[in-house]
């Protein structure tokens, strides 16, 4: 990759626009001012650091969520600059936090590789804050700065001497913006862990001062990609020795591809470009996608394990494919504010041509392991044409794709999707509940007979053949897999709703597990949900009332001065009557629903792997790890 030019000056700051526009449309810079917007505040801070870690300055990263709900992030590369901008008659540093589109990476001197180029920067962190506080170590000084909801409080001061340079931003979020104030460690952490992963040697340490939350972890890989690989194959048997690595590095951009088979039937490929995680694609998966399948395909004719115009397809040759690609480019362009997909047709043929000459040679020089691959992609093939048989069997039978419902489904009367929700309901008892107190109009209601199929551990063909899973199929309208099409999605919420208990957990799991195998869009378009119903039940005088937990009950009776005979404890669905079961668990007004989202699909991965997969030596070290697991699955 071309060396960077090491000026960074004053001069290299450029003004755009002002900043007003983002107090009151804060949505349309950080998309949403929920908690998911609240984590992007932080996103867009530690860019800045990892831009410097990417122009190799930077080598370590501190982000700290400090006792009062604050967020700090330090690090030790060259500085926010402290010069005078001539032509603003303010310091760079004030510059680049007041103004929007104001940074070094716009113009050519301060970053060739960035990956904030359609971020909002600080300046808009700054904007949402109800105060930040800027330090940076430059020339010998400690400079530091204040600024509330965007306005400077303070001049840029010299406030003591420090050794070496770097950048401390510390921000509390503004609560006229956001509806939570809530950081979750856990986010922040997998978002952190990942930039680790994508930036080889880089340290970054996330610590938690909260009171009773108090924690501290460090990440730094030295394998980069290969190791984020082996994380996540790490609950799988893997094919190959080792991961296989292979980079390209060309005058303005450079690619990274770490890739490893697993003996399961699913692919997992995740795409980055300049550190940010391109969840729709772009041309760079595209051309892996494309080079992957020509690659195997040209190796299989060549050794003659295909014979004559024997090909297979892209489906075939990434089934238990783990791949991590990485590439970095000076002017990346990216589709929409979200950044969620790459655009430069140039890193198409620029991937493509590093899957050829590197996966290609690792093939020619590895022959067992390639004639090894070649075999499990025509075991692939072959099941995958066994299923779409039995698919198309299936839909002749009216089983899949019919105006046919399953005949225990209980529709209802509204055909618009968007007003209609359904429950899967376990056992024939708490869906005769559900079916008599349910609010006809938009609920319907699939009971389930006992524990479905897990799917982690079947193949299509079995799966396909499962009737409580062709249920929910025909109930759904959508599809699976390539079929899935959400226009034919028949109601917008799904609603898991199981017993309170272990084989309760046991169940949502394995639903979960096949909603995200074969359905993932339900999951990552926010149509999948837990319904939460009540531990218990207590009695006080003519009324009755519910809690869902134990901390709420007992705090309840305590200060009712309650006896313990008269609260129930419900051992399932079933033990409620159908008014009780509406009032309860399915009443819009009264109800708790918990929507499972895919924030880390990885992390997802390897949950389902582990309790679903076929080590269980990893599954009992999670049982006992989380005895106490709550009811709330956020995957």
């Amino acid at each position: 990759m071309e060396e960077v030019t090491h000026s960074y000056g004053a001069g290299d700051i450029q003004v755009l626009e002002g900043l007003e526009p983002v107090r009151k449309r804060p949505g349309m810079y950080i998309g949403s001012t929920d908690v998911r917007g609240l984590h992007h505040l932080v996103t867009e801070v530690v860019d800045n650091s990892i831009d410097e870690a990417l122009a190799g300055y930077c080598t370590d990263i501190l982000v700290e969520i400090l006792e009062e709900g604050a967020i700090r992030v330090t690090d030790n590369g060259r500085g926010i600059p402290t010069g005078i901008i001539e032509k603003e008659g303010k310091s760079a540093v004030e510059v680049v936090l007041t103004k929007l589109h104001a940074g070094g990476k716009f113009g050519q001197g301060g970053y060739k590789i960035s990956g904030g180029l359609h971020g909002v920067g600080v300046s808009c962190v700054n904007a949402l804050s109800e105060w930040l506080i800027a330090e940076v170590k430059q020339n010998g000084n400690l400079y530091r700065m204040r600024f509330s909801r965007g306005v400077a409080q303070t001049p840029l001061e010299i406030v003591g001497k420090a050794d070496g340079t770097g950048t401390t931003i510390t921000f509390y979020p503004d609560s006229q913006i956001f509806e939570t104030l809530e950081f979750n460690y856990e986010t922040m952490k997998t978002r952190l862990r990942e930039l680790a992963y994508l930036n080889k040697g880089l340290k970054i340490e996330i610590a938690d001062f909260r009171k009773g939350q108090e924690r501290r972890e460090t990440f730094c890989y030295e394998g980069g990609i290969v190791s984020f690989v082996d994380g996540m194959n790490a609950t799988k048997e893997t094919i190959f020795p080792s991961t296989i690595y292979f980079d390209e590095k060309y005058v303005d951009s450079e690619v990274e591809v770490a890739m490893q088979y697993n003996d399961s039937y699913s692919e997992m490929i995740l795409a980055f470009a300049n550190n940010i995680n391109t969840e729709e694609g772009g041309t760079h998966l595209d051309g892996f996608k494309a080079a992957l399948t020509k690659v195997i395909n040209d190796y299989g004719t060549k050794s003659g394990i295909l014979k004559g115009t024997e090909k297979l397809s892209g489906e075939d040759v990434r089934e238990g494919l783990t791949a991590v690609i990485s590439v970095k480019l000076a002017e990346p362009q990216f589709e929409g504010q979200t950044k969620t997909k790459l655009g430069n047709s140039s890193m198409r043929a620029a991937v493509a041509k590093g899957v050829a000459e590197g996966f290609g040679s690792y093939l020619e020089e590895h022959p067992h392991e390639a004639k090894e691959l070649v075999l499990k992609t025509i075991t692939a093939q072959r099941a995958r044409e066994a299923a779409r048989l039995a698919r198309e069997t299936a839909r002749r039978k009216s089983a899949l794709e019919s105006t046919t419902l399953p005949g225990k489904l209980a529709d209802c009367t509204d055909k618009d999707p968007k007003h209609c929700e359904i429950y899967i309901v376990e056992g024939d008892s708490a869906g005769g509940s559900a079916k008599v107190g349910r609010d006809r109009r938009y609920q319907a209601i699939l009971p389930l007979r006992g524990k479905i199929l897990n799917v982690e551990k079947a193949t299509m063909h079995r799966v396909l053949e499962n009737e409580e899973i062709k249920a929910m199929i025909t109930a759904f309208g959508c599809g699976i897999h390539a079929d899935y099409d959400e226009s034919k999605l028949r109601y917008d919420r799904i609603i898991i709703m199981t017993d309170a208990d272990v084989d309760g957990s046991h169940i949502r799991i394995l639903m979960l597990t096949f909603f995200f195998r074969f359905m993932p869009q339900l999951i990552a378009n926010g149509h999948a949900y837990i319904a939460l119903p009540p531990l218990y039940k207590v009695a006080k005088g003519k009324q009755d009332y519910y809690f869902y937990d134990d901390e709420s009950k007992n705090k309840f009776v305590a200060e009712n001065g309650i006896k313990e005979g008269n609260t129930q404890r419900y051992k399932g669905l079933g033990e409620m009557d159908a008014e009780q079961l509406f009032d309860t668990t399915m009443d819009p007004k009264n109800r708790t629903l918990l929507r499972v989202t895919m924030e880390d699909a990885i992390e997802a991965d390897r949950l389902f792997s582990i309790l679903m997969g076929e080590q269980p030596e990893l599954r009992r070290e999670f049982i006992e790890q989380n005895a106490n697991l709550v009811t709330d699955l956020d995957i």
